[in-house]
């Protein structure tokens, strides 16, 4: 873990001195607890809301990625009274921003994911080191007094520090306050519009097509995979291999024709991409219930009626194969799928069969009640991923803003005006 010297910033707010300092775990985790608990995590505006147990570890959703950090925004008022009344996370990661344009008579090809020709390789990657800012949260007696703006603005200072190029926040695109306060006081831009579809985890198992397989990839074989076919993929992580050996990686899983060579006998990623069939897609299953748990707060009793019914007809009649509503509203855990891809005209349908595979992954382990995949706005193999619409988000709301005038690796230009790729690589250790 890498993490800054010990860092404080002072301002006077009314009521007090307002301080601005790292996290410290023994002396700060009540404190942030109390500030996660009164701030809803979910969509705004009252009604239905999603919240958020870290498990008592407020570091869960960073402290996979190096390096990371986490401010707290202390109140101090006189000599005995203090007060955690805001908090922000962030951390910093190498990821592809772009591909180089091949050498005239080069094989190499900037087509989408889905089209590539059968025997190319992914065109070569141009990486930046980018931040991610998360997890901004201010208690909301506290609001109005800028003290988010002085969390973000030293949380950049770090980012620089560490040599960003670029920090990226994520937020609900009807979330006013936030979008307010990054794009009108932060400088940041509207980026990408990706959707997080959200499946629940039925009673039943879910059938795969008898003309598909789906093989368990080695890690090794997976890393090869992901390399040499979306490494340009954007948000790509340079260190995927420190991603596929997280223990919270619960494997890649490949699908294919079951009639295949791959399927009859698996001799490695090299040979698969020297001769791949015509249509395949691959998907990884990261453990997110081992990070944290949802909830939903605010359902009337009929949609709880509602949805212990489906459970119990469900039961009562198996047979029927009614896709029950799952019980959300005790805390529950979710199975998350990145690194989603494919190629060839029914790729698409490839890439149901894996997501039906991590469904049945997630049946068998007590607690994960839905499993989720965030794609880009116009994912070609969005087609194929099963989800509920009330569940999901249709439209989630990345913003972004440039650090530096340099870069790290290849003249880009400025990323932040580039257009939207069909697809983009997810990170989990983020979600």
């Amino acid at each position: 873990m890498e993490m800054m010297e010990t860092m404080a910033a002072a301002a006077a707010v009314e009521g007090g001195v307002v301080v601005i300092r790292e996290y410290e775990a023994e002396r700060d985790r009540v404190g942030v607890e109390a500030v996660e608990r009164r701030c809803e995590v979910g969509p705004s505006g009252g009604g239905m809301s999603l919240f958020t147990d870290l498990l008592g570890d407020p570091l869960c959703r960073v402290r996979h990625s190096p390096p990371f950090l986490m401010l707290v925004a202390e109140v101090i008022c006189g000599s005995e009274s203090r007060e955690i009344v805001g908090i922000v996370r962030g951390c910093i990661k190498t990821v592809a921003c772009g591909a180089r344009k091949p050498h005239r008579g080069s094989s190499t090809t900037t087509a989408p994911l889905t089209s590539l020709a059968k025997h190319h390789t992914a065109p070569s990657p141009i990486y930046a080191k980018v931040a991610y800012l998360l997890g901004l949260r201010v208690s909301p007696a506290h609001r109005r007094r800028g003290i988010g703006l002085k969390l973000v603005e030293r949380m950049e200072e770090w980012f620089k520090e560490k040599g960003a190029e670029y920090a990226y926040m994520a937020t609900e695109k009807d979330n006013e306050a936030s979008i307010r306060l990054f794009m009108g006081r932060c400088g940041y831009s509207k980026f990408r519009t990706p959707a997080i579809l959200v499946q629940p985890v039925f009673a039943h198992r879910l059938t795969l097509p008898r003309a598909i397989a789906i093989i368990r990839l080695p890690a090794a074989d997976a890393e090869a995979l992901y390399r040499r076919r979306f490494a340009a993929t954007e948000f790509f992580p340079r260190d995927i291999d420190a991603v596929l050996a997280n223990p919270l990686s619960l494997g890649t899983f490949l699908a294919v024709p079951a009639g295949c060579a791959a399927a009859a006998r698996w001799e490695g990623a090299d040979a698969f991409l020297a001769d791949p069939p015509s249509s395949w897609a691959v998907a990884s299953v990261w453990n997110s219930k081992e990070v944290f748990r949802l909830e939903v707060r605010g359902a009337g009793r009929w949609r709880r009626a509602l949805a212990l019914a489906s459970r119990a007809v469900d039961w009562a009649l198996p047979w029927l194969r009614i896709p029950s509503v799952p019980d959300l509203f005790r805390p529950f855990g979710m199975y998350l799928m990145y690194g989603l891809g494919g190629e060839g005209p029914a790729a698409a349908a490839y890439a149901r069969a894996v997501c039906r595979h991590a469904h049945n992954m997630a049946r068998t382990d007590p607690g994960c009640r839905v499993v989720a995949a965030e794609v880009a706005a116009c994912e070609p193999l969005r087609e194929g991923i099963p989800h509920w619409s009330r569940l999901s988000c249709a439209e989630d709301l990345w913003c972004v803003k440039r650090l530096a005038e340099e870069y790290s690796d290849g003249a880009l230009g400025d990323w932040t005006k580039a257009p939207p790729p069909p697809t983009i690589f997810v990170d989990p250790r983020e979600f």
